[in-house]
């Protein structure tokens, strides 16, 4: 299958565009254990004025699988973005923020969750570009703390 040409809206997140790899670590004060793990993100288009988004992890000392996400980034008028995320663990991110100078900074605006998923109520995270390498942070505000690091990774581009 052959990629079509890049949508002109999507100019703004162009420099998101690709696979990349590394390595993380992530911590929250609750029973969670601190961890370390492999990460691999793409970022890739059809076409649309929207960025499609997978992320996955996996456990750096066992290689057993921790966590992946699905969604998509919609870019708008005065270097904003609203991405939506969905969760294996039964949540979905809502997002909005801002794209500057290959930085992205995403806040939540809303959080919604199926009946057995634990309490999150807020999300922020900021992606930074520069050359061939992201990294970002996220800050979670879940059962019952609030807004805290929660996760932070370097990525190369594959």
């Amino acid at each position: 299958m052959t990629t079509p040409p890049l949508h002109p809206a999507l100019g703004p997140l162009a420099f998101l565009l690709g696979e990349w790899a590394g390595t993380g670590a992530g911590s929250y004060p609750t029973d969670i254990r601190d961890f370390r793990y492999h990460e691999e993100v793409r970022f890739w288009h059809r076409g649309k004025p929207v960025l499609l988004y997978t992320q996955r992890t996996v456990d750096l000392d066992d290689g057993a699988p921790l966590h992946a996400e699905m969604g998509f980034w919609r870019p708008q008028p005065d270097d904003r973005v609203e991405v939506v995320i969905s969760h294996p663990t039964g949540h979905a991110e809502v997002s909005a923020g801002s794209v500057v100078d290959g930085r992205v900074e995403l806040a939540t605006t809303a959080v919604t969750a199926t009946g057995t998923a634990k309490e999150v109520t807020a999300v922020e995270r900021t992606f930074t570009v520069a050359g061939d390498e992201l990294a970002y942070e996220l800050r979670m505000a879940a059962v019952g703390r609030p807004m805290t690091h929660h996760l932070a990774a370097t990525l190369r581009r594959a």
